[in-house]
This record gives C-alpha cells, structure tokens and sequence, in this order.
C-alpha cells in the first residue's frame, strides 16, 4: 500500500464522528488519520500507530521520555495534541537509523553507556538531537542545562553529557576540518 493511502488498519482514515482528520508525516511516512480532538500526540504514536520507542512516563511533561522531534524541535509528545500537528513532520527513536546506521547520537549513548534501564533513552536521545540542532550547547554545564527537561532516575546523566558532548565535538571538528 502507498504510504499516502488511508487505511482502516490502525484506525488511519477511519473517519468516526466526532473526530478530526489529521495529516503527519512520521518518521518519512505520511499518515492520514481521524483521531479525536483530546488525543495526544504520544497515545496516537503508541497506541495507533504502534511506534512503542517513545515512553510514557509521568504523563505530566515532566519526565521527558515521551520527547520527539516534530519539525525537527523537542516536544513532550504527551503535552502535544494530535490535532494540533496537522501537517508536522515527526521523529520518533525508530526514524532516526537510516540504511540500518544508528544516528551518531544513539551510537555514541552505546559507546558511553548512557543507559541505565533504558525507559528513559529514547526520550534522552530524541532531546539530544534536538538539543545539538538547536545549537545552543557548547559545554558540558550548557548540555546538562538544555537536557534538564529530561530526568533519568537511574543516576546516567553523566554518560548522557557525555554522549552528546562527543557528537557536538565531533560536528565541531568536521565543521573546522570543512574551514581549513
């Protein structure tokens, strides 16, 4: 089936009374959908659309494990309506490999063992792209500030400023290779 086709298979086009249709384009794949107005962004990714990555956490926005990229910015996929992503481009933990290559940041998170448990690492690794797109980090103090939205329980912080300090290093070193 063409990815711009509807479909009643998980619930995509199903058009219910009551709902409103919604165009999104997730992780290269644009879906046509009718959800209801209150869905939020992370119930359709997990629970229509089974793109389990992003976790649900507190619920609250509080947590950060529910963290996307829509547009290519940092959302709290649970805070965001569906609704209100008409038209957006979003990234979930599963469209960041490409040709089966990790994205730099995920290899780097293996490379410094910026996991503990898990739960909270795809959320992490979602906010440090976003985060090193964004531009703004430049010291370890400044990743650990632009990444506080993001709690890990397990006590991996270090290793997550770590992993995200290689990346931003590493693009700096290709930046000032490009320049010579």
């Amino acid at each position: 089936m063409d990815a711009t086709q509807t479909s009643n298979r998980s619930g995509e086009g199903a058009g219910h009374a009551g709902t409103i249709p919604v165009t999104i384009t997730i992780n290269g794949k644009q879906h046509r959908l009718e959800v209801e107005p209150w869905t939020s962004l992370l119930d359709l990714l997990r629970e229509r659309l089974h793109l389990t990555g992003s976790k649900k956490g507190c619920d609250h926005g509080q947590c950060g494990a529910c963290t996307v990229l829509v547009d290519d910015r940092r959302v709290n996929a649970c805070l965001t309506l569906a609704v209100m992503k008409d038209g957006a481009n979003v990234t979930t933990i599963e469209g960041l490999a490409s040709d089966g290559q990790l994205d730099p940041l995920q290899d780097a998170f293996i490379e410094h063992d910026a996991f503990q448990c898990g739960y909270c690492t795809s959320g992490q690794i979602c906010s440090g792209i976003g985060l090193l797109k964004e531009g703004k980090a430049r010291t370890p103090a400044e990743i650990r500030e632009l990444m506080s939205g993001n709690l890990c329980r397990c006590g991996a912080y270090v290793n997550i400023v770590a992993a995200v300090e290689q990346v931003l290093n590493y693009g700096a070193d290709k930046q000032g290779e490009a320049g010579r």
